[in-house]
């Protein structure tokens, strides 16, 4: 696979790479369908034999659950592999989740070691504040990472779903490498707002959760009941009634040009994607879906491609919110 440069400090990683939320459940309910660990563990031994080595996951994921999946995974191969975590989701001693933001210069240090256990290392490569915390000036918790930094626990440090402003003042009191944002031909909001401008400006790499808009641009979305009763998405505006129908209008559209090139529509996603210099981390736990996902990572684009597949979903679109009206609050726009 090609590998590309994320940032300015000397990280590189694939040119697509491995978002492992769903392998595992979250409290009670389930990410994107029932887990199966068995196969997702399948899934990321596949995706290192493709050259895929570069996973996603976070502390909020199970809680926990999921980073300690990835370390039965990669048990006794961890060198083979770039991991990325997050921490920020306050998560108590309980092992229960508050719904606040901890970004105190204490929390940072207490979920790092929290990671490190779980993912049985003693070292992360890419550690993202997963949410700013509106409470803590971001120099306070940002100037705790850079702490892990010197310490040898993390190579890297990444934030997520931030402003421009919030990267500025962030990359002054340590070089950020990664940003973290949904973005997807359905989601634009970092482009509108031009943070992947500034970015782009300060060296930074830009990293594409939920690339395939949480699963629509898939193809396999076409009611609403195709999605499980108790999956989370049922609660995104996106899904609901307002959207959701002409959202499968544009999807059907994005088909009819995949056809035409006779790949699939989520590998037509993808790599327009990539073409902008941005690396994407589709979610997958089943090795069918992530093979298709890096064989993507090869297909070209000419720019006649790139402008029709942006007629089709105009920068600017509402396809629906990308989270509930909580969870939109605490994104940093």
């Amino acid at each position: 696979m090609k590998k590309v440069k994320l940032g300015s400090q000397g990280l590189m990683i694939p040119n697509i790479g491995l978002g492992c939320m769903g392998m595992t459940g979250f409290g009670d309910a389930d990410m994107y369908g029932k887990s199966d660990e068995k196969e997702a563990i399948a899934t990321i031994h596949r995706s290192l034999e493709l050259g895929g080595n570069f996973l996603d996951t976070a502390d909020l994921y199970g809680p926990f659950k999921n980073e300690q999946l990835i370390a039965r995974a990669i048990e006794g191969n961890r060198d083979e592999y770039i991991l990325a975590t997050k921490f920020g989701w306050e998560i108590d001693d309980n092992e229960q989740i508050t719904w606040k933001i901890n970004g105190q210069k204490d929390y940072v240090k207490k979920s790092v070691e929290r990671s490190l256990k779980n993912l049985k290392t003693d070292y992360i490569d890419l550690y993202y504040m997963h949410r700013l915390d509106k409470n803590v000036p971001v120099e306070e918790t940002v100037g705790a990472m850079s702490d892990l930094v010197k310490e040898g626990k993390v190579g890297y440090i990444g934030l997520s779903e931030v402003s421009s402003e919030t990267v500025r003042r962030a990359h002054e009191v340590h070089p950020i490498s990664a940003v973290q944002s949904e973005y997807s031909l359905f989601e634009r909001t970092v482009e509108e707002k031009g943070v992947i401008k500034t970015l782009t400006d300060l060296g930074i790499g830009f990293v594409a959760y939920s690339p395939l808009g949480r699963g629509f641009l898939s193809g396999n979305i076409k009611t609403i009941n195709d999605l499980p009763e108790n999956d989370f998405r049922r609660g995104i505006p996106r899904f609901q009634e307002a959207h959701f129908h002409k959202n499968i209008e544009l999807v059907e559209a994005i088909e009819n040009m995949a056809k035409e090139k006779e790949i699939m529509s989520s590998q037509l996603a993808l790599a327009w994607i990539i073409s902008k210099g941005i690396v994407p981390i589709p979610g997958t736990k089943r090795r069918k879906y992530l093979e298709q996902n890096i064989e993507a990572s090869k297909i070209i684009l000419k720019e006649s491609d790139l402008q029709k597949l942006e007629s089709i979903v105009p920068l600017g679109t509402d396809t629906g919110a990308t989270y509930d009206e909580f969870g939109m609050g605490l994104l940093d726009y």
